[in-house]
């Protein structure tokens, strides 16, 4: 259930990633705010550090930086889905003695492995809320997420 639930999430983070203009990727609404990219980047490489540590038993807080092939939103949205696939195909292997796992984050939580799952899908849902209000005052058109955006709408009529 959680995985198709994230599956969903997962389609509509894309596309707002992926609604960032290629040459944008350095745009901030603040100085003190993370650059669309930044954001964006924070997203996937939380899922996946979630992701590991789910079917590792254990966080790794190993520093993740964004790969130097991730130049723009569009190497990312594909780094993004591949990164995805593989890491929920191997979480969907796991016995539920590894998913029940009482796995410690940071000494402030220390819950069964499968509620880490829900825990990132609500970053990623925060965060992506967050980018979808960078798209708008960059000149991008912001996508449907649940439900039909105005930009959507607005190409369906046209």
């Amino acid at each position: 259930m959680t995985l198709g639930a994230l599956r969903n999430e997962h389609t509509l983070t894309r596309r707002v990633i992926e609604a960032i203009p290629l040459d944008k990727g350095d745009y901030r609404p603040d100085a003190v705010s993370k650059s669309a990219l930044d954001l964006a980047w924070h997203i996937a490489a939380t899922e996946e550090r979630f992701f590991e540590a789910v079917a590792n038993g254990a966080f790794d807080f190993t520093p993740a930086p964004k790969p130097e092939a991730i130049g723009n939103s569009a190497d990312l949205g594909v780094w993004y889905g591949e990164m995805f696939a593989v890491k929920t195909a191997a979480v969907a292997q796991l016995s539920s003695e590894q998913l029940s796992k009482i796995v410690d984050f940071r000494g402030m939580f220390q819950l069964p492995a499968v509620m880490y799952l829900q825990f990132v899908m609500s970053h990623s849902i925060h965060h992506r809320g967050q980018l979808s209000m960078y798209l708008r005052p960059m000149g991008a058109k912001v996508p449907a997420i649940y439900g039909e955006s105005y930009d959507s709408a607005k190409a369906k009529t046209a």
